[in-house]
């Protein structure tokens, strides 16, 4: 089963919409604010999440006489809205994929924090990617394989989620590697671009976060 998690941050509807035709059917969690964006691209939550601090009292109410299920939270507690949503996400039967829109924003501080999170459908295994009209962000663990032609954009960018990332190769790039090692504080891995028709990405150990960009 595919899960689509709605925040509050960034949706720009017409890319939303796009996305959401080629992604097919998929359970609806919204995430308190991320309620509004929901009924913006016509989708009905199977289930909203959330303190409920950024979100109208009538639109809640409306969704609460439709008898869409709730998780409430209290507004003081030790993980974001989003991390409570993608926790839920993770233990419906047969989830299969999650994809999260509007994790990203103008508060910064959240959209790292989303970034963060995405390590919990890693280490479950259920591939996981953040999506906007210009990035798609994941985690791997794994080498990939990519085709020129399903990149969300032009650019391609590796940044090390754990301290280091050894034995990267890359293939197919305008700025190949071989054997390198990426470390956090560097910046080597922006903004590369594939070049080939299909491209690889292997490394021996650790975690990159991934991004697809559009300028």
């Amino acid at each position: 089963m595919k899960v689509v998690i709605v925040t509050g941050g960034d949706v720009e509807p017409s890319s939303a919409a796009g996305f959401l035709r080629t992604y097919g059917e998929a359970y609806v969690v919204a995430v308190d604010g991320g309620l509004s964006q929901t009924e913006k691209l016509g989708l009905m939550p199977d289930c909203i999440v959330g303190d409920f601090d950024t979100v109208s009292g009538p639109l809640l109410d409306d969704y609460r006489k439709r008898g869409i299920p709730f998780e409430t939270h209290r507004p003081e507690k030790d993980y974001t809205d989003t991390e409570l949503a993608l926790l839920y996400s993770l233990s419906l039967p047969g989830v299969t994929e999650i994809v999260i829109l509007g994790g990203l924003g103008r508060r910064f501080d959240h959209a790292l924090a989303n970034v963060q999170v995405l390590l919990h459908p890693l280490k479950k295994g259920v591939p996981c990617r953040i999506v906007d009209a210009y990035n798609r962000i994941s985690l791997a663990d794994h080498p990939l394989e990519l085709e020129r032609s399903k990149v969300w954009g032009r650019y391609i960018s590796l940044i090390p989620f754990t301290e280091q990332v050894k034995g990267v190769t890359l293939t197919g790039f305008k700025y190949p590697l071989k054997e390198a090692t990426l470390i956090q504080g560097a910046s080597i891995g922006i903004s590369n671009e594939l070049i080939s028709e299909q491209g690889k990405i292997f490394f021996r150990e650790g975690i990159l976060v991934y991004i697809e960009s559009k300028d």
